[in-house]
């Protein structure tokens, strides 16, 4: 396959200590085009899935529904850092009896559902145009508006090692596990840190089909091609319409197709995945018009 037609997702099991942007740089060389991206960053301590976006594919970010994320990690009581990981500086440390299991269990338990979090400082999040972290290197802390996240599932194992036990996740999109593990700290009143991350899914794509850096060198050029995802995977609970030649050439122009003409119902605002006799080729969203509803293509993923 060429590198114009290169096209598709490219599930990235991340090592811990390389960046997301490494990851990147990395897919680049062995794909051997720049249009790469990703779908959600993941912190240099943190390894797993990274869904990483190769070729065309690169046009969907913006368009991403909020993907559910599962993690195993360690939660480690009894310190307090400014990065509310392991690798922060110690701002405060506990030296009292620490809380058995059954407590941290159900202090744990107090936070599955629907709950508010405080995006850290050291993160990627941009204010006025600046990233978060790029101010908390420069020792300066500003105020950060409470988010609504969702923890959907949270079991907690104890491990061998005192105070400190594994919490499988799963958890709304821009949830971090590294604040979830400050907060319970802060409840049970002695402080704790995220020890170590791994991130199991996201979406529907799971470590189990993740590829290593070391496995994609391995392979050939038509090797890493079949690796690649196909793009629409991405769009797994959007409905489709396959379109007839006539109305298929008219949206790969850019034109809207009103509903009324292909029998199609969507609501206004949802997305649509576009078929044609070829298969999959854009997604496009449901507007109103003067003279009805039609499906506007938004993003092209075929090369004509």
């Amino acid at each position: 396959m060429s590198k114009e037609k290169l096209c598709g997702i490219l599930c990235f099991n991340k090592p811990r200590g390389c960046t997301s942007h490494d990851v990147i740089y990395k897919v680049r060389k062995l794909y051997g085009t720049r249009q790469v991206g990703h779908t959600g960053t993941l912190d240099p301590l943190a390894e797993g899935v990274l869904v990483v976006m190769v070729g065309r594919a690169v046009k969907a970010a913006d368009l991403l529904s909020s993907d559910t994320k599962e993690y195993v990690a360690t939660l480690k009581l009894g310190l307090t850092t400014d990065t509310e990981d392991i690798t922060g500086t110690v701002i405060k440390q506990f030296y009292g009896m620490l809380p058995d299991f059954t407590t941290v269990k159900n202090v744990s338990g107090e936070f599955v559902g629907d709950i508010m979090q405080v995006p850290p400082m050291y993160s990627a999040l941009k204010v006025d145009g600046k990233k978060l972290v790029d101010l908390a290197r420069k020792g300066k802390e500003i105020e950060r508006e409470k988010r609504r996240v969702k923890v959907e599932k949270l079991e907690l194992y104890e491990t061998e090692s005192p105070g400190e036990y594994l919490m499988n996740v799963r958890v709304s999109k821009g949830t971090y596990i590294r604040t979830l593990c400050a907060d319970i700290g802060n409840r049970l009143g002695c402080g704790a840190v995220m020890k170590t991350l791994i991130r199991t899914s996201a979406g529907a794509f799971g470590i189990e089909n993740s590829y290593t850096e070391e496995q994609l060198m391995q392979m050939s050029a038509e090797e890493k091609a079949k690796a690649l995802i196909p793009i629409e995977m991405l769009f797994e609970n959007v409905p489709g319409v396959k379109l007839s030649d006539f109305f298929s050439k008219l949206a790969s122009c850019g034109c809207e197709i009103y509903q009324k003409k292909i029998g199609s119902d969507f609501t206004e605002g949802s997305l649509v995945k576009m078929y044609d006799s070829d298969g999959f080729f854009a997604i496009g969203k449901v507007q109103n018009y003067q003279d009805g509803t039609a499906i506007k293509p938004l993003k092209q993923f075929r090369i004509k």
